[in-house]
């Protein structure tokens, strides 16, 4: 029996497989596709009027009114998680309307967004907040939020996002697949042209991402002049752009901005890799890199000029006061919340509900495991800073079922 197992297992695998494939194409047509070719305009002078907040007291003035409503144009492969959490906490707390996608964790990605993918979207509805993932597309965005809400996106160095993406994604572009040998994110920049296909699937990853989330033509000449024009346009409609590489300076910047406090920007890392996974780009590897993605290049040039001159305007040593008072809440939230204080690999992670969703064939994101023993003022805070963010649409009810689904295909994949 033990010979005449293997090769019926396998095929059982494959069936089963296949069986289940099927139907997820089924019901993903059957489900998504009618609502790419409806979209309804709202009417116009639509806007929204979110609830009042409570006076920010902790601010000088003291008339400072927490801003609630909030664009968060979330880039791939920047701390962007870490910010959702930020956001979700404060939208619970605030009991704001998010705009949340339905069935998958982003607004069809890569296609345009088109509000009609807000799940249970009516003409005329306004939202509070709006932060999955997207391709940015600024009138559909701007037609769901009040006239008022404030914009802000993440950068990163465009080499080290190329790197991080590579390795993140480089599994679901099949033009990568052709790539031999140990060091394939190497081999791939001694020589992008003969593997980089533009209309390849999934092939806007590996080239310009920023530009390419933020709603641009990833594979301009950047020498032509809507380059120039496209970034402007981005400094026009955001009030904030930050940096992951300073991302507690960032932090303070929006802090400021949106007038909150200090407890609403605490934080811990997510969806970080394991340092073994992270292979850092050397000297050469790094400027052809940087080459490679020579409109995020620009991109990142220009706001992280502009990023310095808002930290001149709210003063250096003002900021490195408030830097270091967020890191010192974020340490004591550490010691309070975390058991063992870092992150662990995945399978060290005990509860289900902590374990953050991993690249496909791989699992090097790390995550957290909660403390036995919090007290009860703090145990609810430290479930929600830990908590991925899959698990957390999940407690805000919205409907994963492609998520799931994947999911069980993944641990069947594994039997």
């Amino acid at each position: 029996m033990g010979g005449g197992w293997k090769p019926w297992h396998s095929m059982a695998k494959v069936l089963i497989l296949g069986c289940l494939f099927t139907g997820f194409l089924l019901l993903f047509y059957a489900y998504v596709a009618p609502l790419q070719v409806s979209m309804t305009e709202p009417p116009a002078g639509t806007s929204c009027s979110p609830p009042t907040p409570p006076v920010n007291s902790s601010s000088g003035e003291g008339s400072c009114r927490p801003k609630t409503d909030i664009v968060f144009m979330k880039t791939h492969k920047t701390a962007s998680s870490t910010l959702l959490n930020i956001l979700f906490r404060f939208g619970q707390k605030h009991r704001l309307k998010f705009a949340f996608p339905s069935g998958y964790n982003d607004f069809n990605y890569p296609a345009f967004f088109k509000r009609s993918l807000v799940h249970n979207y009516q003409p005329g509805d306004c939202f509070n907040i709006i932060c999955n993932h997207m391709r940015f597309r600024y009138p559909e965005v701007r037609g769901l939020v009040a006239p008022d809400a404030t914009f802000i996106t993440v950068l990163r160095d465009p080499a080290r996002l190329f790197e991080s993406s590579f390795h993140y994604f480089g599994t679901v572009v099949p033009f990568t697949w052709r790539l031999t040998g140990r060091d394939k994110l190497a081999k791939f920049l001694q020589d992008p042209h003969r593997y980089y296909d533009p209309k390849g699937f999934n092939a806007h990853y590996l080239r310009n991402l920023l530009f390419f989330d933020l709603g641009y033509d990833s594979g301009l000449d950047p020498r032509s002049p809507q380059v120039e024009a496209h970034i402007l346009e981005v400094e026009q409609r955001f009030h904030l752009v930050m940096l992951q590489e300073y991302f507690d300076e960032s932090l303070v910047l929006l802090k400021e901005l949106l007038c909150w406090e200090l407890e609403d920007i605490v934080y811990f890392k997510l969806n970080a890799r394991r340092a073994s996974a992270v292979p850092r780009l050397t000297g050469e590897l790094y400027r052809r890199a940087t080459a490679w993605n020579q409109l995020d290049a620009l991109l990142y040039r220009h706001f992280n000029a502009s990023f310095w001159r808002k930290v001149e305007a709210f003063g250096r040593e003002r900021m490195a006061r408030e830097v270091a008072s967020l890191r010192r809440e974020n340490e004591r939230m550490r010691r309070i919340c975390i058991d063992g204080g870092r992150a662990v690999d995945a399978e060290a992670i005990q509860e289900s509900s902590m374990q953050p969703w991993q690249p496909l064939g791989t699992k090097t994101i790390l995550g957290y495991n909660l403390k036995k023993r919090i007290s009860q003022r703090h145990q609810q805070l430290c479930r929600k800073m830990l908590t991925p963010e899959i698990q957390y649409l999940i407690d805000l009810g919205v409907n994963l079922w492609v998520i799931r689904l994947l999911k069980y295909i993944r641990e069947f994949l594994r039997w």
